[in-house]
Order: structure tokens, then sequence, then C-alpha cells
């Protein structure tokens, strides 16, 4: 497939990185259908991911940057398809029905939108990758630190792109410049300097960023969320994906040439987390309860957090960049971080935890429930901080760059960074609360 001839663009306006209830629940899920096997079918042009330009220039920020109140419920939320956070949590992006736009966290500000409603014409790339009449729908957005590249893929009821093409488009052209394509819809993106992993249904694959070449594949289990984490330390390559059975995540050791299972969890895999370099994996089930913490090398179970008591849906997890602390959200609408107690510098040598107790068989139901639950209930570790907001939505955390600090952005369009207290814990201090989808020209 050709790729468009290039055409001017405005300059890009990323900043360039500076680099670098107490009673046991049984646990039953059905198991999905897989989809049949699916490769890609079309690849085009070369990529250079490297940044340019200078770096951006801070604008002012707001005076009123400490607001104690909720944002009000933004108009535009219902047209929202996708938040996530860059590699270095410093930005996020959001996919819309009408583009995609991309925010910096701290001073919160919007850097740039892409409104992609209307059509284009062969100078853009839209009309030659097949976008809709009109359509603007973004269902993936995946940021490459704060460079020119981004990763697109079509969402919503009127999708701009297919939803089974990867667009890569470069800010400095405004314009796509390679699609990769498959046979069916695409789940997630995951970006390094040096990689593009594309995860589908049932499959992820891994290409070379400068050529897309195709370097691996992997078989999953159904993987309808799309999860993937993948290591940004530079040099050896970390990948973590769900394995091929139910409670399972496969790990990737791609510079040792070595891969590793690790049954986590009894039920489905929810969601998981990656250290940045690639050392701590963080993992909850769809149960919700408890979030496990191993040893990505070897598999140790090393440390277990309870998030609550209820089965709850996970919808992110976050270690700091120190490793000493973990963020979990969930549709219980409560932000909780956990003080990890791992040894980093040895996590390799760390012995693993033994494993639960199983229910105590062939007793009374009330010493069953004493003897079986209440023990591991009342000594699990909990949270040290919570921040709560709307039970229901949909939010995705992050740790900021200023010493304990979180952002948090939801899909009602509301943004919050607040700071917790290491020491005494409790209830997070709100610092600041935006509504992101407000028009820009807006105070």
């Amino acid at each position: 497939m050709a790729t468009p001839a290039p055409a001017p663009g405005p300059p890009n306006p990323n900043p360039v990185p500076d680099d670098p209830p107490l009673q046991q629940q049984h646990e039953e899920e059905e198991e999905e259908a897989a989809e049949p096997e699916t490769a890609p079918t079309s690849l085009t042009t070369s990529i250079d991911p490297t940044p340019s330009g200078g770096e951006e220039s801070e604008s002012e920020s707001d005076d009123s940057s400490s607001v104690s109140s909720a944002p009000s419920p933004a108009p535009a939320a219902k047209d929202l398809l996708h938040i996530s956070f860059n590699q270095d949590y410093g930005c996020f992006a959001a996919g819309a029905k009408s583009g995609f736009r991309i925010y910096n966290c701290d001073p919160f500000r919007e850097i740039f939108r892409r409104d992609l409603a209307a059509v284009c014409d062969g100078a853009t790339g839209a009309g030659v990758v097949g976008g809709g009449a009109g359509g603007g729908g973004i269902g993936v957005v995946e940021m490459l630190f704060r460079c020119n590249i981004l990763a697109l893929v079509g969402g919503g009821d009127n999708p701009h792109y297919p939803p089974n093409k990867v667009m890569i488009w470069d800010d400095h052209q405004s314009r796509c410049i390679g699609e990769l394509s498959f046979r069916s819809p695409v789940r997630g993106v995951r970006l390094r300097r040096d990689r593009i992993i594309v995860v589908l249904e049932n499959k992820i694959f891994v290409y070379n960023f400068a050529d897309l070449k195709l370097v691996h594949q992997i078989e999953t289990a159904p993987n309808p969320k799309g999860l993937c984490a993948v290591s940004q330390q530079p040099g050896s390559i970390v990948l973590v994906c769900p394995g091929a059975h139910k409670g399972q995540v496969r790990v990737e050791h791609y510079g040792a040439r070595k891969t590793k299972f690790i049954n986590a969890h009894t039920s489905r895999v929810a969601c998981f987390a990656l250290s940045q370099d690639g050392r701590l994996i963080a993992t909850a089930s769809t149960k919700g309860t408890l979030v496990r913490i191993y040893n990505a090398a070897e598999g140790n179970l090393l440390q277990e957090v309870r998030r609550g008591a209820d089965r709850a849906e996970i919808y992110s997890l976050a270690f700091s960049n120190n490793l000493q602390y973990l963020s979990v959200s969930s549709d219980k609408g409560t932000i909780h971080v956990f003080n990890l107690k791992i040894n980093v510098g040895s996590t390799a040598n760390d012995k693993p935890m033994p494993a639960p107790d199983p229910e105590v068989p062939h007793i009374s139901p009330p010493l069953s429930f004493i003897k079986g639950v209440l023990p591991k209930y009342f000594h699990s570790e909990w949270s040290v901080a919570q921040f709560r907001l709307h039970e229901g939505e949909q939010y995705i955390v992050a740790f900021g760059h200023e010493k304990n600090t979180v952002a948090v952005v939801g899909m009602d369009g509301s943004f919050y960074r607040c700071q917790f207290d290491p020491v005494n814990g409790g209830e997070m201090l709100q610092l600041e609360c935006y509504n992101f989808l407000k028009p820009s020209d807006q105070p």
C-alpha cells in the first residue's frame, strides 16, 4: 500500500523528552470463545521515532491552580472514547468521536488537539486510509513519550480510521506516515522508541519501529481489553501479556531470550502493570479484591495487598518511579496508594511468599468462616492513602513527577492531582481539579 506523498504541515507542538464482604466469593467466569488466528496483512513506509524540535516552553499556569470542588459534568464526556498516560506519566491523551487531544499533567494544560471529523483530502492521509465520511472517532491514542510520533486506531460509531488498522501519525507533518493492517479489530497499542506492539483479541505482534518489520508474535488467551505492558528503559526489553490460560501472565525477556509464565490468579487477569525498568509486575483478577506483586525475572510472589472486601473492576495499576508505592483505581471510585515492602535491589534473589492458605475443609460453617477468612482478611496489607471519587466512573491513575503526588484522569472528562502523606496516610489532599474537555479558550 503506497504512502501518501509528504505534505508540509505546522511545526510540532509536542515538547521533546528529557530522555530517558468478608465472606469469600466463588470465582466463576465463563471462558470466552477464541477468535480465529489473525495476522498483519500490510505494512507501509519506514518510521523515524526520534524526537525532534525544541523543548516546549512552559505556559503561564492558571491562577486557580488549586480547586476544591469536583468539575461539573462535561457536555462532551459522552463523546470520549479513550484515555491513557504516556510512558513517563507526564502527559495523557484523550481519543474522542471528533479526534484526539494531548494534555500536560503538571502544570495542567492542553498541549494540542487535532479535529479529524471533517473529511480530509489525500494530502492529509485520511482519504487514503479510508476514514469514514465525516467520521472522526479515535478509539486508541498511544503517545511515544513527548515526541512527534503517535499511534492511532479508529473507534466509536463513526471511526476516522478502520478499527483493524494502526495508523502511525507524525504531528510534524500532521498526517499518517505508515500503517499496520490486520484481519480483526485492534484492542491496544504500546510503544517504545524501538518497538511497536499491537494487541488483538488473541494475538500480539511486535514490530521494529524503524522499518515496521515483524519480529515476534504471541498467542494469548482472549484479551478484549488489549492488556499489554512493556518496559521503557533502553536496552533489554521486557513485555508482559496474558498467558494462554486463565489467571496466567506471560513475561517475555527479549534480552535473555527467556519466557516466564506466572500463574497469578485463579480467575482471569483483569489488569496488570509493569515497572518501567521491567523488574516488577502488579496483577489483579476479575475479582478485584487483591493485588499481587511479582518479580518479573523469576516469577516470585513478593507482596500481596488488599484493595477491599467486595468484588470490583480494576481499571489501572501504576508503580511509582522509585518503586516504593503502587496505585490502584477501580469502579468503586476510590484511588488507593499502597506501600511496597520490596528490596528492589535484589528482587531476583527474593524468596517467594507462600501461597494463600486454602479454605479449611470439613469443619462447621462458623469455624470455616473464622479460620479460613478472617485471619487472611485482617492480616492483609491495606492502602496507606486514599482519594475518593465518583463510584462507577472509570479512572486511570499515575504517580506525578512531584514527590508523593498522584494524577487521576477520568472518562467523565475530569483531571485531578492530589498529594498523599507517606507517614500518616489517610485521605489525600486534592491539589487540582479540571474538566479537560472544556473548550481551550475558556479560563
